[in-house]
Formats: C-alpha cells, sequence, structure tokens
C-alpha cells in the first residue's frame, strides 16, 4: 500500500503554456530529496484538464523515466467520459505508473449507479491498481461511502481520495472496505486529524511548496503521534489556507515558480496569481521555511 505524502504535483509550463520537461525533471529530484513518499502526475493540480490526450501521457512517462523506480508514480487518468478514463488508464499502465488515480466524472452528475459502474468499468478493462477521487467540489457529485464500499470488492479497485474534508469519512469508509483499502485525503487543513483516524495519508497540494514538512507531519499523524503532529503542522496552516487564496492550483504554481523551481506558465482558462495575493502566499511559505 502507498502512504504518506503523495504530492499532487503541477506541471511546469513555460510562457508560453508548453509542457517544461526540464523543469519536470527538477522537481522530481527535488521531491525524492525531501522525502515525499509518492508523486502524482497529472491529477487535476497538474492541469489535467487543459492537456491533450498525448500532453497528458507524455508527461506521466516522462514522470517514470524521471523517477526511476526511486518512489511511486500515481497516474492522474479520470475522465468525465468512461472510455476515454479508460484509455487514459490503459497508456498510464504502458508508460509503467505503479497506480492510477480516477476523479469522479464531472459535469455529468451521475448516478450512484452510474458511477460505480463507471469505476467498475475501468477496472476491469486495465489491470493497474486505481483510486477513487472524490472532490465534488469541483467535479458536482458525491461518491458516497456507500459506493465506495461496494467499489472496494472490484478488483483493481484498491484505495480512495476522499477531498469532502469530512472527517467522519474515514471511520465510515473503513468499516465498509476493511485494512486493506487505502483511504487517503485530499484536503490539506484536515489532513493531520484525518490520519490520526486512521487514514493512510494525504494528496496533497501543499507537499509542493514543503515536501518535507508534510512528510514529516502526515508520518507523525500516522503513527499517532498528535504532539509532534501538531506542532509540525503549525508550520504549515498558513500555507494550507493561502494555497487556495485563488482556484488550484494558481497558488501553489506561483509559490513553485517563487522557489525557483519552475517557470510563469499556465493554460487559460487559468490564469496567473494575481498581484495582491503575492504577499499573503509570501507569508505563508515563510511561516513554513520555504523561502
Amino acid at each position: 500500500m502507498i502512504q504518506g505524502s503523495i504530492v499532487a504535483l503541477v506541471t511546469p509550463m513555460t510562457d508560453d503554456g508548453a509542457v517544461d520537461f526540464a523543469a519536470l525533471k527538477r522537481l522530481v529530484e527535488f521531491h525524492i530529496e525531501q522525502g515525499t513518499d509518492a508523486l502524482v502526475a497529472v491529477g487535476t493540480t497538474g492541469e489535467s484538464a487543459t492537456l491533450d490526450e498525448d500532453e497528458h501521457c507524455r508527461v506521466i512517462q516522462a514522470s517514470v523515466e524521471y523517477v526511476a523506480g526511486r518512489i511511486p508514480v500515481i497516474a492522474g487518468t479520470g475522465a468525465n467520459c468512461t472510455r476515454e478514463a479508460i484509455a487514459l488508464t490503459r497508456r498510464a499502465k504502458a508508460a509503467g505508473a505503479d497506480a492510477c488515480l480516477l476523479v469522479t466524472p464531472y459535469y455529468n452528475k451521475p448516478t450512484q449507479q452510474g458511477l460505480y459502474l463507471h469505476y467498475k468499468a475501468v477496472a476491469e478493462a486495465v489491470d493497474i491498481p486505481q483510486i477513487l477521487y472524490n472532490v465534488p467540489g469541483r467535479t458536482g457529485c458525491d461518491l458516497l461511502p456507500e459506493t465506495v464500499g461496494r467499489l472496494a470488492q472490484v478488483e483493481n479497485i484498491v484505495g480512495v481520495k476522499e477531498a469532502t474534508g469530512k472527517l467522519e469519512r474515514v471511520r465510515q469508509i473503513r468499516d465498509l472496505t476493511g485494512a486493506e483499502f487505502a483511504i487517503y485525503t485530499g484536503d490539506d487543513a484536515t489532513s493531520l486529524e484525518f490520519c490520526l483516524l486512521g487514514g493512510n495519508g494525504s494528496i496533497t497540494v501543499t507537499g509542493n511548496v514543503a515536501p518535507r514538512l508534510v512528510h514529516d507531519m502526515l508520518t507523525a499523524a500516522m503513527r499517532g503521534d498528535r504532539a509532534a503532529a501538531e506542532a509540525i503542522d503549525a508550520k504549515l496552516q498558513g500555507l494550507h489556507a493561502k494555497l487556495f487564496i485563488q482556484s488550484n492550483p494558481i497558488p501553489v504554481k506561483w509559490a513553485v515558480a517563487e522557489m525557483g523551481l519552475i517557470g510563469t506558465g499556465i493554460r487559460l482558462p487559468l490564469t496567473w496569481l494575481t498581484e495582491d495575493c503575492y504577499d499573503p502566499v509570501r507569508a505563508a511559505m515563510r511561516q513554513a521555511g520555504a523561502l
């Protein structure tokens, strides 16, 4: 089971919006040096919605190549079209990804049965470990614990990223799935409590900026050391808040650029962080020791 700090990696881009593979390689090395436990390539934080299929798969393949087996690479392969999700998942497996992360179909607003059949179809089509991803604030649909419990019985479905911030779902999902099913948070602000309650880690945005602190905090929380986890998380509270001062990944890409790791490329309809937000994000970075 993949556990700990799983960074939802930003996709570096040049000023004209092209994927910057040299910067991607720097990011991979940075995270391995800083103790990141696994990386998500081209998740929603990686601007998956605005990369075409070939770009999407090239970033996954490059991430696998750059990591070279040192930590797991999870490929973002979700889509609101089941056939597209299957195609992306097949290509991620061919590229050598260790697992896939599939966001719930967005905009369509499927029923719980539709969600069940969607994920079941992908899992039956591609033999690779698959992680469900529930983020109703972005997708317009909520993958309920009962549906997660049904899906946990499907071969290849090994975990869920639960990004509602509802801490009660840790126990609800665990009771419906069992100890071998991975439960990750996608909400940085509540990740400490989530892991103290038995979660297996965080698929984190904050980890892009303060990877060592996030790794150490989650490690402490997963071993039940509240005092140590809280002491570290106190330094991260500003980032948990200010990295969402505008739509993700706008603030986090600005912060990683401010660290000198990537350039200033971002794809429309997203735009660069507005100047009035620079100082609040910088203050949060300083609090975490990232500047």
